[in-house]
């Protein structure tokens, strides 16, 4: 905790700023972590995260002479609320006045705030503990301050709202006029910090807090990454191969260099697959404005090299992956006798899934300005991933790390596509190229959608064994997709432990027999993580199968589902093959059945499930377990005699634990039906000759406002305790969208879609 009546308002560079001159090298260090012995054992959650956790009150919080408190956010915001969910713990615990509390950014330095990578939901998953404790800790050392300015014991005082409390004599004093004493105390050893009772909570849990930045936000006043402005900056755009793994031949800049305010055309070397979070390569164009880059860039003659992945085609590429779905693959998860049971069995069905590549296409496409004075970098770009451009940045340019700074702006939308820095180290190649002028590199809404780190594409194949009363005795699923793991290695074909442990070897069905095999996927093109991953095509092939055996079988398609699900128990990840359990300890984050089925029913009576619609309306239900959270949607959807498809209504239930900023989980899921219906109905990345045939939402088309559900409604399972472990929020929500929507579209019309999107699937005879 830092004494400083110079904070102010809004993004501000905190490392910038002269009060952090005041911290000495014992704040640093406790920062780094309290002494806890030799350990053995593996790490969880955020300390096994690169670079940990923080929980000094040191590092995040700042309370100045006025009594205005500062809270360094250390998580990145994209609409997500964290600026404002993540304060809102400390100054609960600090017992502050919500009235009184700033918000700052900080910038790319994990060895200080550690992990600061703002995907997989863990933000509030791996910060609500530490940020309880910093907002407790120097709340402990306020009222230490206080004490000793009375003369007191420490235990006759109190924090309340703002202020420290001497209850037998009625003195107060505020937490300005402490600021300056406190600061100068040892942060409190954990053992002997006090946290709050749940039921003295003022604002977590409350869902009553506004976000912190929503007049800015309103008014267009936030700073994202597209809108930095420098004295003396050059704007640039780059021409990339429309290839991956392609390259510059030739190339003619004559015409370019010609265009009014063009002052240069730049190479950027391209980076050998595989790629990691590398530029593409290809020839920049550097100019006065956007819009003359822009010219510039369309008057290049380029020549490419189309390199190794010149043939890709989606068509072709999906023959591929079902041929080598219908044959054995690499088995990662066995447990009984599939083939002796399938042999044995009543009935056998099956049914191939087919998901295709689908693009973040955030709002805000990729941007990012970099600047080199006297041999240090600094940044400013909208970033999930700080401490990861700051990485690449000081590698490629071939300086220190502790001498590149990146300021991280609002991001508009991220989706995992700002987790990759590619485009921040494309900046920072051409300010060096421009003698260390700041360059602003835009990519346009084509440029996004054209080169980005798509959502794998993949072909899953279900087989069951049926008994007589229409029960699986024997599963058997073949997941092939392109791996994640193709960006940092030699093509590995297989996909890694953190795929295959959403949602598919960690099947939690109650069925004796099962095989989960993965065959071999060659990447073609740049895969990266996309909101909620591979959790999207496990779950819509999994809840779609589900559904298509309770039709065999003539069994309800919710009471089926629950039935398959099984008695409540807590299942061991590791027990069916999952070893990766998104990060987080088995004994803490158990796969727990009877919270799954919770939520299934929840959404199934909140939407109406035993109603009776006649035909053209229907419902459909799925649920799924990601991201730690139990996650159950039930859709509706009314399609009329020539075939056009309308949701009227979405129920989505969630179990993510203990609720710490309700407002914000509503929103999200919310946000998760609509992104999820986008997915289902719409998305769709095609190749042709390696080239990406969409540019713009044109033909990637995203969810309109008058094709969104007129009712969306979110339930909430409340949490026992905070003392439970949270869930994540901003993923799970998204993969049962799909397979409850086109559960629905056969309850409507018996037609079974088993191909993404829907599109007009419906409306050809």
């Amino acid at each position: 905790m830092i004494h400083d009546p110079a904070f102010s308002t809004g993004i501000v560079n905190i490392s910038r700023r002269s009060a952090l001159a005041g911290l000495g090298a014992g704040a640093f260090v406790l920062a780094l972590g309290r002494p806890a012995g030799a350990q053995a054992q593996p790490k969880f959650g955020g300390e096994g995260m690169p670079n940990g956790l923080r929980d000094d009150p040191k590092i995040f919080l700042a309370i100045a002479e006025d009594g205005t408190v500062t809270v360094t956010c250390s998580r990145q915001e994209m609409g997500q609320g964290v600026r404002t969910s993540i304060p809102m713990v400390i100054a609960d615990e600090l017992e502050a006045d919500w009235a009184k509390v700033k918000v700052v950014q900080a910038v790319g330095d994990e060895p200080r705030y550690g992990n600061q990578d703002t995907d997989g939901s863990r933000s509030l998953r791996h910060f609500f503990m530490p940020m309880r404790l910093c907002g407790a800790a120097a709340r402990t050392m306020l009222e230490q301050a206080a004490a000793a300015q009375w003369g007191v014991p420490a235990g006759e005082v109190a924090a309340e709202n703002h202020e420290v409390v001497h209850k037998a004599s009625g003195r107060r004093l505020g937490y300005g006029a402490l600021a300056k004493a406190a600061a100068a105390l040892p942060t409190p050893a954990r053992g002997a910090i006090k946290l709050k009772d749940a039921a003295r909570f003022r604002y977590i849990g409350k869902g009553e807090i506004g976000l912190i930045d929503n007049l800015d936000l309103t008014t267009g006043k936030g700073r994202y990454g597209i809108d930095t402005r420098l004295p003396g900056m050059l704007y640039a755009v780059v021409a990339r191969p429309p290839v991956y793994g392609g390259k510059v031949a030739t190339f003619d800049a004559t015409e370019a260099l010609a265009v009014p305010g063009v002052v240069k055309v730049v190479t950027i070397d391209p980076t050998p697959i595989p790629s990691e979070f590398q530029p593409l390569g290809g020839v920049a164009v550097i100019a006065r404005n956007t819009w003359a880059a822009i010219q510039g860039r369309d008057k290049l003659k380029i020549t490419w090299d189309d390199g190794p992945n010149a043939a890709y085609s989606s068509d072709n590429y999906r023959q591929t992956l079902t041929a080598a779905a219908a044959k054995p693959g690499k088995v990662v998860r066995n447990a009984g006798d599939v083939d002796a049971a399938m042999a044995k069995a009543q009935r056998r069905l099956e049914a191939d899934y087919y998901i295709p590549h689908l693009t973040q296409a955030p709002m805000e496409p990729p941007a990012a300005t970099v600047r080199i004075v006297d041999g240090r970098c600094e940044a400013w770009a909208c970033v999930q991933s700080p401490q990861a451009a700051r990485e690449r940045l000081a590698k490629r340019l071939g300086i220190g790390v502790e001498n590149v700074t990146v300021n991280v702006t609002l991001l508009g939308g991220g989706f995992g596509r700002k987790s990759k820095p590619d485009f921040v180290v494309e900046a920072g190649l051409l300010s060096k190229a421009m003698d260390g002028a700041p360059v602003k590199v835009t990519w346009t809404r084509e440029d996004d959608i054209r080169h980005s780190y798509y959502h794998t594409v993949s072909v899953e194949r279900i087989e069951a064994g049926i008994d007589q009363s229409g029960k699986p005795v024997a599963w058997l699923h073949r997941s092939v997709a392109p791996t994640l793991g193709a960006l940092f290695g030699p093509d590995p074909k297989h996909e890694i432990p953190v795929e295959l442990g959403m949602g598919f070897v960690n099947l939690p069905f109650s069925i004796p027999n099962v095989r989960m095999e993965n065959p071999e996927a060659a990447a073609m093109t740049r895969v990266g993580w996309y909101r909620s991953v591979s959790n999207i095509p496990h779950a819509f092939a999994i809840q779609s199968f589900v559904a298509e055996l309770a039709h065999a079988a003539g069994r309800d398609p919710k009471d089926y589902l629950l039935e398959l699900i099984g008695p409540d128990r807590k299942i061991d990840p590791g027990a069916i093959s999952d070893a990766w359990n998104h990060g987080e300890d088995p004994k803490l984050y158990p796969i727990d059945t009877g919270r799954l089925k919770r939520v299934i029913a929840m959404a199934a009576d909140a939407i109406g499930w035993s109603n009776s619609r006649p035909r053209g309306r229907g419902v459909g239900l799925a649920g799924h377990y990601s991201f730690v959270t139990y996650v159950a949607v039930a859709a509706e959807v009314l399609i009329d005699d020539k075939g056009m498809l309308t949701v009227p209504r979405v129920d989505i239930a969630a179990d993510c634990g203990p609720q710490v900023n309700p407002e914000r989980i509503r929103s999200q899921l919310e946000g998760a039906v609509i992104m999820g219906l986008s997915n289902t109905l719409y998305g769709e990345i095609t190749f042709a000759n390696g080239r990406v045939e969409e540019g713009n939402f044109d033909r990637y088309e995203v969810l309109r406002i008058d094709a969104a559900p007129k009712e969306i409604h979110v339930h909430l399972v409340p949490s026992a305790s905070y003392d439970l472990p949270l869930g994540g929020v901003g993923e799970p929500g998204v993969p049962p969208v799909a397979p409850a929507v086109t559960n629905a579209i056969f309850a409507a019309t018996g037609r079974r879609i088993r191909r993404l999107p829907v599109r007009d699937q419906l409306t050809r005879a």
